[in-house]
Order: structure tokens, then C-alpha cells, then sequence
């Protein structure tokens, strides 16, 4: 049997994990992609606050003719089980919709692109930045 001064530690630790759980404002904020060529920034839908949308502010290739500056891609409709979900992202690479699931883990913003079901689909993962580069900008 445990020794009473050996489960207290491990008490205090399960009760702190409900104050480590995932908020449906963790995926607020602005993102870098991970080939680092465009910044994408998460915030309420302008046109229904509950739900989740995601615009291009910064695109290394501003003010080229394949510029994406202020593209949506993505709209989530609710947050559910630590992640938004009921919606759908774009990827502007194949100019294609898909269902699409959000969540923070570690840090890091995750965006799943599925047809069907989310465990066929394919993961991007995204990194918190505070700033946008300096330049190009976006004109949008």
C-alpha cells in the first residue's frame, strides 16, 4: 500500500490539470505556417462572434501576382472537446475547402484537413508569433 506522504504530490498534480485545459481562446492570435511564408491570425467571425475564422495578414509573396493577402481560410463553427470544429479550412496552395478541426497542443496551433473523417485527413502545424515580419506587407 502507498504511503500517505507519497500520494500527495500526485494528488496535487491531478488536481491541477483542469487549470492546464485547452479555452476556445488559446487559437486566437497570429500563426506562421510551417514553411513560414504567411502568417494567418484567428479571431471571431466578424459576422457571428461564436465561431472561429482565420484570414491571411502577412504572405512572403505580397504584392506578387500569387499573393494571398487577407484570404480566409478557415471558418469553425463551435468548440468542443478542446478543439473547433463544424466548419471548414482552404488551402489556398490547391484552392480547395475541407472540413476542417483546430486545437492547441503544446503551444502550437494544429489545423486538420479531412474529407469524411477527421482521422483521414492531413495535419498542419503552426507556431505563435507576436509580430508580423517587417516586410513584405500586406496591403488588404
Amino acid at each position: 500500500m502507498p504511503r500517505p506522504h507519497r500520494l500527495v504530490p500526485l494528488l496535487a498534480w491531478a488536481l491541477a490539470l483542469p487549470a492546464f485545459a485547452a479555452s476556445p481562446d488559446d487559437a486566437k492570435g497570429q500563426w506562421l505556417t510551417a514553411e513560414k511564408d504567411a502568417v494567418i491570425e484567428f479571431k471571431a467571425c466578424a459576422d457571428k462572434p461564436g465561431a472561429l475564422c482565420g484570414h491571411i495578414v502577412w504572405d512572403k509573396d505580397a504584392g506578387q501576382p500569387n499573393d494571398t493577402c487577407g484570404v480566409q481560410i478557415a471558418r469553425l463553427e463551435r468548440y468542443e472537446n478542446e478543439a473547433w470544429r463544424d466548419g471548414w479550412v482552404f488551402d489556398p496552395r490547391d484552392g480547395k475547402k475541407y472540413k476542417g478541426a483546430l486545437r492547441v497542443k503544446s503551444g502550437d496551433l494544429h489545423i486538420r484537413a479531412y474529407i469524411g473523417t477527421e482521422i483521414l485527413g492531413q495535419t498542419e502545424q503552426l507556431r505563435r508569433v507576436t509580430a508580423l515580419p517587417a516586410s513584405p506587407v500586406c496591403k488588404r
